[in-house]
């Protein structure tokens, strides 16, 4: 058992079960035992990590996020000062993938944009400082301590980690799932009716013993985000895997090295997530006062801002290996056996600007 584990079983049998909202939150962000508070969450991206992010398989994913952000400033009018904000940001990569390309095609908005990332962890925080000495960052915990004005803000891989509420249908009625103790270890259990259980409306057809899963963090930054786009000016990508529709399910997965584990087994000692609901997303940030284009498939949208034409623009210029690992990336990033169906792209972006780039389509257009 984890020092957290111990932690929790402690918790429990003082004060009784809780949440898995409460559970899968202290595994990922208690201060002195969390996933991403210990030494090493810097070393726990990447391929000799826990797991591994869009930016770290290809550049050209931060590339195209950051000429997408180029292109929207454009649509926005071209506003002489505007904040580039990145969520949870990793390790810095794909904003300095992106600012190097917005630099390199877009200068005018490379010097308008002044770069703001929201991120928690102060050893996450040291190692973007590393990845973008020069780009002169502000970092905040929150959203709402980003100064007003004109905003873009690119999510990769952020609304996964934040911590879901399961409810558990039972006779008729919503119920928490919780966390217990049961001979010395922590177990799943289902807990009291939930009163005014904040469902979905697709959720209500649901069967007896299904689950769903709600984000009450993701609905409230999904919310901030609209009011903030719609009274400052601006928009937001988010990218994520989930569903784009709402739907029972459970998709509460731990992964440690690369693999799927038992998620109560080691708390804070490996990475939890839970698919994102994009549908509720959405209607969070429309009712909000922003307008939604989307989910598209990754791959769909990688595809139409250019992704493979950029890879074979850089492939042609390096070595056998650096080329192979392009294609593969590149691959990786939008087939849809791996990243490019179950990965999608949500656009939420300021009333009457029109189609963000690469929604362009009327089919896709502003969610309802």
């Amino acid at each position: 058992m984890s020092a957290l584990g111990a932690a929790l079983l402690g918790r429990i049998a003082e004060s009784g079960p809780i949440s898995v909202e409460d559970f899968m939150g202290a595994c990922l962000a208690d201060p002195a035992h969390g996933y991403y508070a210990g030494t090493r969450a810097a070393a726990r991206i990447g391929g000799a990590g826990d797991f591994i992010t869009a930016p770290e398989i290809s550049q050209v994913f931060g590339e195209l996020l950051g000429l997408w952000a180029a292109e929207t400033w454009r649509l926005l009018g071209a506003p002489p000062a505007i904040r580039l904000v990145e969520l949870g940001p990793g390790r810095g990569t794909l904003m300095a993938d992106a600012l190097r390309a917005i630099g390199a095609v877009a200068p005018a908005f490379r010097t308008a944009l002044r770069v703001h990332l929201v991120e928690i962890s102060p050893l996450l925080r040291e190692a973007q400082r590393a990845a973008l000495s020069g780009a002169e960052p502000t970092w905040h915990d929150t959203l709402d301590q980003v100064p007003r004005g004109p905003l873009i803000v690119l999510a990769n891989e952020f609304f996964d980690a934040l911590p879901v509420r399961q409810l558990v249908r039972r006779g008729g009625a919503w119920r928490e799932r919780t966390v217990t103790v049961d001979d010395g270890r922590l177990v799943f259990a289902i807990g009291a009716v939930v009163a005014d259980p904040p469902v979905e409306p697709a959720h209500a057809s649901a069967a007896e013993g299904a689950i769903v899963e709600i984000c009450p963090a993701g609905r409230a930054i999904a919310a901030a985000l609209g009011r903030r786009i719609a009274r400052d000016g601006g928009a937001a990508l988010i990218v994520d895997y989930g569903t784009a529709e709402s739907a029972p399910g459970d998709s509460l997965q731990a992964v440690s090295r690369h693999s799927t584990v038992d998620a109560l087994a080691a708390p804070g000692e490996a990475d939890l997530t839970a698919h994102v609901d994009f549908a509720a997303l959405s209607r969070a940030a429309s009712a909000a006062g922003a307008v939604a284009y989307g989910p598209l498939p990754q791959g769909t949208l990688l595809t139409r801002l250019g992704i493979v034409a950029r890879t074979a623009a850089l492939a042609a210029r390096v070595r056998d290996m650096q080329r192979r690992l392009l294609t593969t990336g590149t691959q990786r990033l939008i087939d849809p056996a791996h990243m490019g169906t179950l990965f999608k792209t949500l656009a939420l972006i300021a009333p009457g600007v029109g189609a963000p780039p690469g929604f362009e389509d009327p089919a896709e257009g502003p969610s309802r």
